[in-house]
Formats: C-alpha cells, structure tokens, sequence
C-alpha cells in the first residue's frame, strides 16, 4: 500500500511539473535601461539616494559636520568657465553646491536641468563674501547682482569624487 501511494504522489508532482512548463508565458514588459556618462572616479547608479531624503540629513548638521553620501539629482547650475562646481536641486527650495575633488575632473556646461548622481562627502559649510561673487562671476550674474553678495553664507556643500550624467 505504501509503495501505491508513493507511485501516486510521484505521478502527481511530476504531473504539476509537466503543466507549468507548458504554460504560455506572460508578456514581459521592458524596463528601459538608463546610461551614464562618468566623470571622475567610477561609481554605480544603485543606491544613492533622493535630493529630498539627503536634504532632510543636511537640515540637521551643522557647519563642519560631514556624511559620506551617494545623491540623484537634477543639475541647477554648472560652472560656465570650466565646469568645475555645479549646484544641484535638493527638491525643499535649498540647493546644494557641489565641487569635485582635487579639482581632477569636470563636468559638462550644458548638463542645466538634467539628472546626475553624485558620490562622495556631503557637510555644511560657510561660504565668505568673496567666494560668493567668484561663483556668482562663473555663473554670469551681472555687476549689480555680483554687487549685492554682502553676508557670510551657510550653504549645503558636497565634494564629489565621481559624478554620472544621464544620457538623453
């Protein structure tokens, strides 16, 4: 009795088997694939995180406080001399301005508006009058505008050692 129950519960396996092979397969749908191109160090897409979670981090360090961190973020700016700083969307009104280490690598001057992610160390930092109108001078504000940077400002800062560019 025991070896008839064991042929039937075999029969039955190999049975369920057989019908989920046959079984037409279900359309499935593409995920386009996004490409990059890598400035500075060579770094994946996985993993980073939103502009709006990171600007949530920076709210609560202080100046000198620093995290490393990976951002996917839309480009506000970008240095119009070399392309050496970009600032990037933190999505809550504030943006964060990003250097690239050692000064070993730019980015292109027309990426205003696409997507990027960035890797490397995120902290808060203040940033002197001088500077300010540097940065303000690379970006193509006016005298008057230049002019107007009179005060010490804390800004969200980010030193990038690789950056990737979304391909359109």
């Amino acid at each position: 009795m025991k070896s008839f129950s064991l042929l039937i519960i075999c029969v039955l396996v190999l049975n369920s088997c057989k019908n989920k092979s046959e079984e037409t397969p279900k359309a499935i749908d593409k995920v386009e694939e996004v490409t990059y191109a890598s400035f500075g160090n060579e770094i994946i897409a996985d993993d980073a995180i939103a502009a709006s979670s990171m600007a949530n981090h920076y709210k609560t360090m202080k100046v000198g406080d620093s995290i490393n961190s990976k951002i996917i973020a839309k480009v506000n700016s970008v240095c119009q001399a070399k392309g050496c700083w970009m600032t990037l969307d933190l999505e809550d009104g504030n943006e964060v301005m990003v250097k690239f280490k050692d000064y070993g690598f730019f980015v292109p001057k027309n990426i205003a508006g696409d997507e990027v992610i960035i890797n490397g160390k995120a902290y808060v930092s203040e940033v002197s009058v001088d500077e300010q109108r540097h940065y303000a001078e690379d970006a193509g504000k006016t005298p008057e505008e230049i002019a107007q940077i009179t005060e010490v400002k804390r800004t969200y800062s980010f030193l990038a050692d690789g950056v990737l560019v979304k391909e359109q």
